[in-house]
């Protein structure tokens, strides 16, 4: 029960964090919660082209390849580096959440 409880809790923080994230990158929040569709607007965020979103969904290892450079890019634009980028690819619920909330400004350079 207590497990069932944390997991929801996490959830909602991710979501939340999420929608947060994505209105710091001037787009709509909601965008960044809907499955499938967030990706497409992540790559639009940083310039890639929609057939990555293809790649992402459908070619094993290159998918997983693809989806940290498109990570990468994404948590550049807000200012962070490949220290931050390792720590979100292991540990979200506690990045994302320090993106939402801390002081990271979105650049589109």
């Amino acid at each position: 029960m207590l497990t069932s409880i944390i997991y929801l809790l996490i959830v909602v923080l991710m979501l939340v964090s999420s929608w947060k994230v994505y209105e710091k990158a001037g787009r709509q929040g909601w965008e960044g919660i809907i499955p499938i569709y967030n990706l497409y607007v992540m790559l639009q965020i940083i310039n890639r082209p929609w057939w990555w979103l293809l790649i992402m969904i459908f070619i094993p290892i290159a998918n997983v390849i693809m989806m940290i450079i498109a990570l990468k890019e994404f948590l550049a634009k807000f200012g962070k580096g490949i220290g931050f980028t390792i720590a979100t690819i292991f540990f979200p619920f506690i990045t994302y959440p320090i993106l939402a909330f801390g002081d990271a400004q979105f650049k589109n350079e």
